[in-house]
């Protein structure tokens, strides 16, 4: 492997919960870009390829719970952007939705596991350096909902 070449993680190697973050995020953007309704969000994701290799009940929660909770999360993001939120791509956006959906409701996940599993995904779907930029949003909002440990 060249040295500007990074590992991919193969497919087989996910765990459930980082398939279920995936299928959520895809929900997501479907409900930002589409303003499709949760429901039919979560049957047309369901049937989709591999949907029964993720976590369904994680997926459900984070699908479900940042929906639900949209505008609480856009105002726990909103002060760490430097741009106005209709500015941010949409998978930014709901990356950073999950983000802050995982610190505050999913606490038997380690903050650093949630920070490091949003980046992934932002690396893999986000923009060309918009892992950079959900780092540092999540980053900033990590220690106002939860304690990080040492």
């Amino acid at each position: 492997m060249s040295a500007d070449t990074k590992p991919v993680r193969k497919s087989a190697s996910k765990s459930g919960r980082s398939r279920a973050r995936e299928f959520a995020l895809q929900g997501l953007y479907q409900f930002i870009v589409g303003r499709n309704q949760a429901t039919d969000i979560d049957t047309f994701t369901r049937d989709l390829s591999g949907f029964h290799k993720s976590d369904s009940l994680h997926y459900e929660a984070l699908l479900f719970g940042c929906i639900d909770q949209f505008q609480s999360l856009d105002s726990l993001i909103t002060p760490f952007l430097d741009r106005k939120l209709e500015e941010i791509s949409p998978i930014e956006h709901a990356i950073m939705w999950m983000g802050a959906y995982e610190f505050q409701q999913c606490l038997e996940v380690p903050w650093r596991v949630v920070l490091n599993e949003y980046i992934e995904l932002a690396k893999s779907f986000g923009g060309t350096d918009g892992h950079k930029y959900v780092n540092a949003v999540l980053n900033s909002l990590a220690p106002q909902l939860r304690q990080p440990l040492i």
